[in-house]
């Protein structure tokens, strides 16, 4: 799937040959997804747009996030545990499958723009000026890591409980190897933003 400006879908079922548009029911743009199967997915967007299909995108159902807030990255561990982050440090969680939201008390004020669970405890969030959050409780504390960095992180991913990234301006990449205690950069050869790894 492919979440883009308009509120419009895009998917794929031959390895991206082809494209087709799905019906998502908005006009927000939407700026994250994430997918459990090829049935269960998640779609997050502007004006606390959060979007959920569990027929591979035949139908797409609004959720209520309780937020107003631009909503920039979603993250779920499994079908039932997940994560949005967005504007004015908003993190939400879900135990249910996003049938409830909640409100996560962040810390800060920054634009967060990405989450990764490791676990259905364990999660990170990258954001503006250098921003990461770790959690180990799934969400209910949220705590600063030192990132070495001023530069906006855009998106963070995790191999093990571990070994992460994350990626963002003037071509910025970081590196841990504990779980996020400390952060080492690696040159990237380029001084674009990046906006996602995997």
């Amino acid at each position: 799937w492919a979440a883009c400006a308009s509120g419009i879908i895009l998917n794929t079922t031959d390895g991206g040959i082809n494209w087709a548009a799905q019906s998502s029911g908005t006009t927000n743009t939407l700026l994250g997804v994430k997918c459990v199967n090829s049935n269960t997915c998640w779609m997050v967007g502007n004006k606390g747009t959060i979007l959920n299909t569990t027929d591979g995108g035949t139908n797409w159902f609004s959720q209520m996030s309780g937020t107003p807030n631009h909503l920039q990255g979603i993250h779920f561990v499994d079908s039932n545990n997940g994560c949005t982050v967005g504007d004015i440090g908003t993190i939400l969680k879900t135990t249910n499958g996003g049938i409830n939201w909640i409100i996560q008390t962040s810390g800060v004020t920054n634009l967060l723009n990405d989450v990764f669970f490791t676990d259905a405890n364990n999660g990170f969030v990258v954001g503006s000026s250098g921003t990461i959050l770790k959690t180990t409780d799934g969400g209910i504390n949220w705590i600063i890591q030192t990132s070495g960095t001023t530069s906006a992180l855009y998106g963070v991913h995790f191999a093990d409980a571990n070994t992460g990234w994350a990626v963002g301006g003037n071509g910025i990449i970081l590196k841990t190897t504990d779980g996020g205690i400390t952060w080492a950069n690696q040159p990237s050869g380029t001084t674009n933003a990046l906006f996602e790894v995997f």
